[in-house]
């Protein structure tokens, strides 16, 4: 429990001293912003801040900062490590920089901010690989909720329709009509859940294993078939509650809706902190489930086999012994609710992304169903694929787990370049870009999914991977500055 109480004051100075320090490097500026210069009715319209806030938040969580953060606590306190500094240096420094780049390029979608920076033959490479990874969330993001609603009441395929019915209709509605309506409340219980478990956890004060007694891979050592190492695994797994590049594509639809440069720090790095408070909180929750004073903490609840229990269920088994019946209405909200929400606004970006593209004005209703009908007709196909095959959906989201992260990795390049062209601490970036870019390489070579060769080789190759990058990044560091003498 100290270490959780420490890794929590550690994330708000964050926000506080490394967030303030970030904002000064972009150097926000009372300059006119999208939302007001290309107001349309549309997508970019002036919206509240607290609105803003509780919007990105919700685009950005989705059911990531629980399930991960809950996958992640198996590693033992390693996962508060990566949460907290991941967070803070990696996860809303990139959250922060991505919208505000989104905001001073007209609210250009990730596509566009990746080709302006690293090249047109890399913006059509990562306009493909965006628009399908949104078409991989709204999917995962369809099934799993219908299956929780299926166990509750009616059949799987009559909750796919329904769900699928409410992307068609937020997808090409107005961003205020359903999403700025619906989302704050469905943010606010989402947090009020997390607190909740908060104070219980002070009231309960579990004895828990703390960092510098347990700091070895505890998930390896406590279960035979947990084989996943902390590097690079336990950075793959918790994404959302410490860098994710899902958010990047997030960011700009917030970007299109700020009144002011100057609210930027606490909508984007501000929403990304508060997602590694409720990642922090569920890790903590999460440790008490797994390991509690020595002995399995499902023991506790009743639970035969925790380390195999899939992580909506740990939510539903917390919420309940802890909170009651209160409890499981809120967990229904965050379990269900929260991957809906992110469903719909992966459409609802892929929609703006391809609209960039091909320069298609959004306002009539034709051109926004001449962008949709294909996406989700992508979305159906590879939903039946997912519910054919036992496995379907497991394997779509592993490769959607490294996309997501891979993504990431082309966002902080392109903050990179932008940084050295404005004559600014690219640092800030370049470390992040650097690791997470040694991190997927070597997830790929290890992992069973892909490549799956020998650890050893596996890091080395990832270890070339990151001399690779490092050499690219100095021999074009060193023509850009040549070039602009």
């Amino acid at each position: 429990m100290i270490t959780f109480l420490v890794s929590l004051v550690v994330l708000v100075l964050g926000y506080l001293l490394y967030g303030r320090f970030v904002e000064r490097v972009f150097g926000p500026d009372d300059r006119q912003t999208p939302a007001v210069r290309k107001a349309d009715g549309m997508d970019y319209i002036v919206l509240p801040s607290w609105k803003i806030f509780m919007i990105q938040f919700l685009n950005i969580a989705g059911t990531g900062p629980i399930f991960g953060a809950i996958m992640g606590a198996k590693f033992g306190p390693a996962a508060y490590l990566w949460i907290v500094f991941g967070c803070i240096f990696a996860g809303a420094t990139h959250d922060y920089l991505s919208g505000m780049l989104s905001m001073r390029h007209d609210g250009a979608g990730l596509p566009e901010l990746i080709g302006r920076y690293l090249g047109k033959s890399t913006r059509a490479v990562m306009l493909v690989f965006t628009v399908v990874l949104l078409i991989m969330v709204g999917t995962v993001f369809v099934y799993s909720p219908a299956a929780i609603l299926h166990s509750i009441w009616g059949s799987t395929m009559m909750w796919i329709i329904i769900i699928f019915g409410y992307y068609i209709i937020a997808t090409m509605l107005p961003i205020d009509k359903i999403i700025g309506r619906v989302y704050p409340l469905f943010a606010f219980s989402l947090l009020f859940m997390a607190a909740a478990l908060m104070v219980m956890l002070v009231v309960k004060w579990p004895s828990l294993p703390e960092l510098w007694t347990n700091f070895e891979n505890m998930g390896f050592a406590s279960d035979a078939n947990w084989t996943d190492q902390i590097f690079p695994c336990l950075f793959i797994t918790i994404a959302c509650g410490a860098i994710s590049g899902f958010h990047a594509t997030q960011s700009p639809l917030m970007a299109r809706c700020v009144k002011s440069e100057r609210m930027g720090r606490p909508i984007f790095y501000g929403a990304m902190i508060t997602e590694g408070v409720v990642a922090l909180i569920w890790a903590t929750v999460s440790m008490y489930f797994f390991y509690n004073d020595g002995t399995p903490g499902y023991e506790l609840i009743g639970v035969e086999s925790g380390y195999h229990t899939p992580a909506p269920a740990v939510v539903n088994i917390i919420c309940n012994d802890w909170l009651g019946i209160f409890g499981g209405i809120l967990a229904m909200l965050g379990v269900v609710a929260a991957p809906i929400t992110s469903g719909d606004t992966a459409f609802r970006s892929g929609r703006l992304i391809v609209a960039d593209w091909l320069k298609m004005d959004q306002r009539p209703i034709a051109h926004r169903l001449m962008i949709c009908i294909p996406m989700f007709a992508c979305s159906i196909a590879m939903l039946v694929w997912q519910i054919e095959n036992p496995d379907g959906f497991n394997t779509i989201w592993q490769y959607f787990g490294w996309s997501n992260q891979a993504l990431s990795v082309f966002t902080l390049w392109t903050l990179t370049v932008y940084l050295v062209q404005k004559k600014k601490p690219f640092i800030i970036t370049l470390i992040p870009a650097l690791f997470m870019t040694t991190v997927c390489s070597t997830f790929l070579f290890i992992s069973k999914q892909a490549f799956h060769l020998d650890e050893t080789l596996a890091y080395l190759l990832g270890a070339l991977c990151f001399c690779i990058a490092l050499t690219w990044f100095c021999l074009w560091y060193r023509k850009y500055q040549q070039s602009n003498q």
